[in-house]
């Protein structure tokens, strides 16, 4: 079995990682090329380019790397319609999979795509154009299939692999220890995002919070998880917004550092719901472009950003976004969880219920689904 597969960036490597257990149960001999990063190479993926060459996010910062984005997508095409595989995988990344994939069904080649677009959010008419481009869809969330089977897209829920890899009860007291934080310490996570364009943008407000939480809570310990590569990005942003803050830099380790703090400070995507599976409380924050934020903000259907809160229906988390991203409100927020243990305990059973409902065996699942999808 060779398939082909696109995976966008952390998030989308991440996800198509988990989903390639399944795939390997199924075909053990499985060879699967494309793009991709660590977490499929992990897998025994063999990555043509690396995903980051895709982790662009917003209208504007998209512009600036269009041509060479477009590059890699026609060789990519190319070369995926010389060798022919089984079929082909695109892993979250709508603007450059969606397209890509258009071109290969087109030319016999089985397409499935792996993470629903957010039509419930925005740019809903994307779904009518899914039908050109998708053998079928791989829905993470369970509202999402009808949504696509109204537009003649033929769609499955499978759950998040997320829910099934995180543990219903999250590994606080071994995570403290294999971090070096003791059992009575008050710990924050900081985590401003994956991509450099979100490192820029946001690390800095976050880092003025952590400054600011830590004169009030001189005892808080700050932990920030770094995504490989951007170790020099941050270092210097934390000397200049940060000094003298304690927070400890961690390789990667994103999902220790959730599971042993107390709360979150944290950019919106899917870090957020990795939070929400380790029932911890959080304040999500973002920053992007002025510009591609009045174009989102445009076209957006809901009142909510972050996954918990559309999830949930509700606001069961504060959200501060572009202008209301500021030092003094994101420390504000964050002091209210530290302080309202009974709210926590609450929210935390919004979470635990959120759990269940995510977590379906996605793996096999969509494993199940693709197999499918290549004998039809």
């Amino acid at each position: 079995m060779r398939l082909a597969m696109v995976a966008g960036e952390a998030s989308g490597d991440l996800l198509a990682g988990l989903m390639m257990q399944g795939l390997r149960r199924r075909w053990p001999e499985l060879q699967a090329v494309g793009i991709g990063g660590p977490k499929m190479a992990a897998q025994g993926f063999e990555a043509w380019w690396p995903h980051d060459k895709l982790a662009v996010r917003g209208y504007v910062e998209v512009l600036r790397h269009y041509r060479e984005i477009s590059g890699i997508r026609d060789a990519l095409a190319q070369r995926i319609l010389q060798e022919r595989p089984a079929g082909f995988i695109g892993v979250d990344a709508p603007d450059f999979n969606l397209g890509l994939e258009a071109r290969l069904k087109a030319a016999g080649i089985k397409t499935v795509h792996f993470v629903c677009p957010s039509i419930w959010a925005w740019r809903g008419g994307r779904a009518r154009k899914m039908a050109a481009s998708c053998d079928h869809v791989l829905c993470l969330f369970p509202f999402e299939p009808e949504l696509l089977q109204a537009q003649g897209v033929s769609a499955s829920y499978v759950g998040h692999p997320l829910a099934d890899a995180i543990p219903l009860v999250p590994p606080r007291a071994a995570s403290r220890r294999a971090l070096g934080l003791a059992d009575e310490d008050r710990v924050l996570a900081i985590l401003p995002g994956s991509r450099r364009s979100e490192i820029a943008a946001i690390a800095p407000v976050f880092l003025l919070a952590a400054a600011l939480l830590h004169r009030e809570r001189p005892g808080l310990r700050f932990v920030l998880p770094v995504a490989p590569g951007l170790h020099e990005l941050l270092q210097p942003l934390l000397a200049a917004h940060a000094p003298g803050v304690p927070v400890r830099l961690l390789d990667g380790q994103s999902h220790a550092a959730l599971a042993a703090c107390d709360a979150t400070l944290i950019a919106s995507g899917t870090a957020t719901l990795e939070a929400a599976l380790f029932k911890r409380p959080m304040v999500i924050g973002y920053r992007m472009h002025p510009l591609s934020w009045q174009i989102m903000k445009r076209l957006r259907y809901q009142p909510w950003v972050g996954l918990p809160n559309i999830l949930c229906r509700e606001f069961v988390v504060p959200e501060l976004i572009q202008g209301d991203c500021q030092p003094t409100a994101l420390a504000a927020a964050t002091l209210a969880w530290l302080d309202d243990p009974a709210g926590c305990e609450r929210l935390s059973a919004r979470f635990v219920d959120l759990h269940h409902l995510l977590r379906q065996d996605t793996a096999t699942r969509a494993t199940d689904a693709i197999a499918q999808v290549l004998q039809a």
